[in-house]
């Protein structure tokens, strides 16, 4: 698809920059916390997995109707990088080909095809996921809400995330971003849904997202 390149996106506190191979070296230490597997499963990978894995979703997604799109989370304060926000953006009418779910996954990135949004357009399912020493601070909050509003303003119509019910921190960054819940499983996880905007959820003062 065209129109969603990522780009560098600013916030006060954060950079949302676009995910590049050489990111791999430190992100294998910012993930290497294996309770931050408790909900997705697998486990920290060590940087040269890593760096092949940050390849291929650079090189982005072989359906060409479909966009990966990739940010590590850099903290403004320090330099430092903090943990990753994604998004895979599809029509929200296709039907996916023979393999396309298995072969997206295998990437971190989960195909839209069995989406059912509530609007017509582009549909994106994002994700985040901030470093265990980063927690706390509403940094996932801060960067996924980032990215929900570049969606927005590029003509997405739909978000979407699937999130594990017992996974209270992600569910508070979803419902920051205006997602909310609905009866649809997936893989164990609960759909949540909500419309893209410019700005993306209500804003939540004084309030953290624990564990993100």
């Amino acid at each position: 698809m065209s129109g969603f390149t990522p780009g560098t996106i600013h916030t006060a506190r954060l950079l949302l920059l676009p995910l590049r191979a050489d990111h791999a070296e430190e992100m294998a230490g910012v993930l290497a916390d294996p309770a931050l597997h408790t909900f997705i499963g697998g486990s920290p990978a060590a940087a040269t997995a890593l760096r092949a894995r940050y390849e291929r979703l650079v090189a982005g997604s072989p359906d060409p109707a479909e966009s990966w799109c990739n940010w590590v989370i850099q903290v403004r304060d320090g330099g430092h990088l903090a943990g990753t926000v994604q998004a895979t953006v599809t029509e929200s009418h296709r039907s996916a080909p023979d393999g396309a779910t298995g072969g997206a996954r295998a990437v971190g990135h989960r195909h839209l095809a069995d989406a059912d949004p509530a609007a017509g357009g582009p549909v994106a399912e994002i994700a985040w996921v901030v470093g265990t020493p980063w927690q706390g601070r509403g940094i996932a909050t801060e960067a996924a809400r980032a990215m929900a509003g570049w969606l927005g303003r590029r003509g997405v119509r739909t978000l979407m995330a699937h999130i594990h019910p017992d996974h209270r921190a992600s569910a508070a960054v979803a419902t920051a971003c205006g997602l909310a819940p609905t009866d649809v499983w997936h893989d164990g996880e609960v759909r949540w849904v909500g419309p893209a905007a410019a700005e993306a959820g209500p804003r939540t003062r004084g309030r953290r997202d624990l564990g993100q």
